[in-house]
């Protein structure tokens, strides 16, 4: 079943039937795989908020992106980010998408040297800021005639190896959360009465990648091939294709961007380019990439 007035995505932009540009909320938007998503984001149509907890940085990486409403809110705080929907609420409308790219990534040696420290990290970043925004946002999402959500996952979650314990499973926690939504709005899209044309409208999504990287890193190590690595481009035009892609058929998908790596400990996590410090190839044959939490 497709979406009936599902956006157009295109060269006139990315609107409803009745005009409006649909709006998206990008949340970690101060790395380089935020900035891109806001930039495609911006130049296929649609009205960009981009989110994140540091004012300084979220309103530069806005303005490199080309002008998105920049908007600083502490995701792993419910009431900030309660008062965040309010303010969209009053100001801009209903939001219709939510790209999620708040995550982080920590290792270690093996199972005994998984600490608690991390753990609490891994858990705020990676699960309590999705948990807070969807639950927010997901009346929002639920009633858009295109409501998108998606967040970004590891490869490392299919292969969990022992020093990454923790990061899978907080990954893992994540992706289950996000299935838990898909399935909300397929219940939302069945129930009776809900949809005039009787469509599903509504799509959750997960986007698998080994680790992102961009054009930073590669200026900086430009010896380094960097294999089954997504770039930030790459993840930004799937992001932008979700809209123009029917929702039954979306929802609930884990879509792989990248080939899925040989060796399953050389894992990352996809949004940890917000501090675009690339990593030796020694290191990589722990994690893919060490770069400290993608915070907003």
């Amino acid at each position: 079943m497709t979406d009936r007035g599902m956006a157009g995505v295109g060269p006139n932009g990315a609107s409803l039937p009745d005009g409006r540009p649909l709006r998206v909320l990008v949340t970690g938007g101060s790395g380089p795989s935020g900035i891109a998503s806001v930039r495609a984001l911006l130049q296929a149509g649609f009205t960009v908020f981009t989110v994140g907890s540091d004012k300084a940085r979220i309103e530069a990486a806005a303005e490199r992106a080309g002008g998105a409403t920049p908007l600083v809110c502490d995701l792993g705080d419910l009431a900030a980010v309660r008062e965040l929907q309010q303010e969209l609420a009053r100001t801009a409308g209903r939001i219709d998408g939510v790209i999620h790219l708040v995550g982080g990534w920590r290792g270690a040696q093996g199972i005994t040297s998984q600490t608690d420290e991390d753990w609490d990290f891994l858990e705020r970043s990676a699960i309590t800021t999705l948990r807070n925004v969807t639950r927010v946002f997901y009346d929002d999402l639920a009633v858009s005639p295109c409501g998108r959500f998606a967040m970004v996952s590891s490869t490392a979650v299919e292969s969990p190896a022992a020093g990454v314990a923790s990061y899978v499973a907080a990954k893992a926690a994540a992706e289950a959360w996000t299935m838990a939504v898909a399935d909300g709005f397929r219940q939302d899209s069945q129930a009776p009465g809900t949809r005039a044309d009787g469509g599903q409208h509504s799509a959750a999504v997960v986007f698998v990648v080994k680790a992102l990287v961009d054009a930073g890193m590669r200026a900086k190590q430009p010896e380094r091939k960097f294999p089954g690595y997504t770039d930030v481009g790459e993840l930004a035009a799937a992001a932008v294709e979700l809209f123009s892609q029917p929702a039954a058929e979306l929802n609930g998908q884990r879509l792989l961007l990248a080939p899925a790596p040989a060796d399953s400990t050389a894992q990352s996590d996809s949004t940890a380019q917000s501090d675009s410090t690339a990593q030796s190839d020694s290191t990589e044959q722990n994690a893919a990439s060490t770069q400290n939490a993608a915070t907003t």
